[in-house]
């Protein structure tokens, strides 16, 4: 008897660990160049790197960008179509991977790029728009119709690029008092104190920060403890590290470059991600570089170059890192397929895996609990 439970004690504790190296991969696309539903949910073994499709919304219009609700049960997208564009939400079952549209109200604003959410409200970027949009949740996980639009107004010197105000982020402080953003059009860092129980203030702006003319800012990431930011510049590659404190402070400590050396082409730098344990820092660039730079973080938040990796397709918008750390996923947009790379743990390095996940234009990628 007592070798029976050893036996069903050791498979139920296999079960449990192979339960939580299984994730849910759900993939935003644009459904306006190819053939595409819209949101794709695969599950993804972050053992083998093995994936199957469980999944898919129906005929939902470039959800490029998703926001997965903190208890699992909704998605958040943004629909990115011009001045048509919306933002919806949906119910989702991660068992199944099934997602049922709940509603869809208008973005309030052209284009809109990015989004965030808690318990209260939807938080989104319109990127022609050039405002931050700011929605309501109902009971049902639903939204309302936008309580709050912030328009920003200015310009920079590249006239091509930045001929007005380009939102292309919001981003939470770690103690959810404070929503940065970042405008590529006037390359400022804007910073809102947060007022989530609030009924149309939901956010007050505090200040802005100043970035190098020209850069164009993109996408940032907070450090694991909170203590610094890292900021990614579309136009000119700039990387820019910040310390940040508890007011909502940002202070310059360093700028770097991720373009290669004596590199001649286009580039068009995208997106910025941390490792898991907080140790290592990668971030993408499209254009002709199509790559991925991966750097160490420090001790004191600066960073130490480690190597620069071939995504191995053209226009890698977005990639994520599995939640165990052992897989990097790049999207590309206009190869239509998502690179599976294995990643060290000890060196932050990738290696191509051989393995792809092939679909219509992946444009943001997240990983969800099962």
């Amino acid at each position: 008897m007592k070798r029976l439970y050893i036996l069903l004690f050791s498979a139920l504790a296999l079960q449990t660990l192979q339960a939580q190296n299984k994730f849910n991969l759900l993939v935003g696309t644009y459904t306006n160049t190819c053939d595409s539903k819209g949101i794709y949910v695969y599950e993804f073994d972050a053992v083998s790197g093995d994936f199957k499709l469980k999944n898919s919304s129906e005929n939902t219009v470039s959800p490029s960008y998703l926001s997965v609700s903190a208890n699992n049960k909704f998605i958040y997208a943004v629909n990115e179509n011009g001045t048509q564009s919306a933002v919806s939400a949906f119910t989702y079952d991660s068992k199944t991977g099934k997602l049922k549209l709940l509603n869809s109200n208008s973005s309030l604003g052209a284009d809109p790029c990015h989004l965030i959410n808690d318990d209260k409200n939807v938080i989104l970027a319109n990127y022609s728009g050039g405002s931050i949009a700011v929605f309501k949740k109902n009971a049902d996980g639903s939204i309302t119709e936008g309580q709050q639009l912030l328009q920003h107004e200015g310009k920079g010197p590249n006239v091509a690029r930045q001929e007005k105000a380009h939102v292309h982020q919001v981003v939470f402080s770690p103690d959810k008092k404070f929503v940065l953003s970042n405008d590529l059009g006037q390359d400022k860092v804007f910073i809102y104190k947060y007022n989530p129980g609030s009924a149309h203030e939901i956010l007050t702006l505090k200040e802005t920060v100043d970035v190098k003319s020209g850069s164009g800012p993109r996408h940032m990431v907070f450090s694991k403890d909170g203590k610094f930011v890292y900021l990614v510049q579309e136009l000119d590659g700039t990387l820019t590290t910040f310390t940040y404190n508890k007011t909502g402070n940002l202070k310059l400590l360093k700028e770097t470059n991720i373009i290669p050396k004596d590199f001649k082409g286009a580039n068009s730098s995208a997106a910025i991600k941390i490792s898991p344990d907080g140790n290592f820092l990668y971030v993408s660039d499209r254009g002709d570089v199509n790559a991925i730079t991966v750097y160490q973080i420090l001790k004191d938040g600066s960073i130490k170059f480690v190597e620069q990796e071939s995504t191995l397709g053209k226009g890698p918008r977005d990639f994520v890192i599995d939640p165990t750390g052992n897989y990097l996923l790049a999207g590309h947009q206009y190869t239509n397929d998502i690179i599976i790379f294995k990643r060290d743990k000890a060196t932050g390095k990738l290696k191509n895996t051989g393995k792809k996940i092939e679909l219509c234009s992946p444009v943001g990628l997240v990983f969800t609990k099962i």
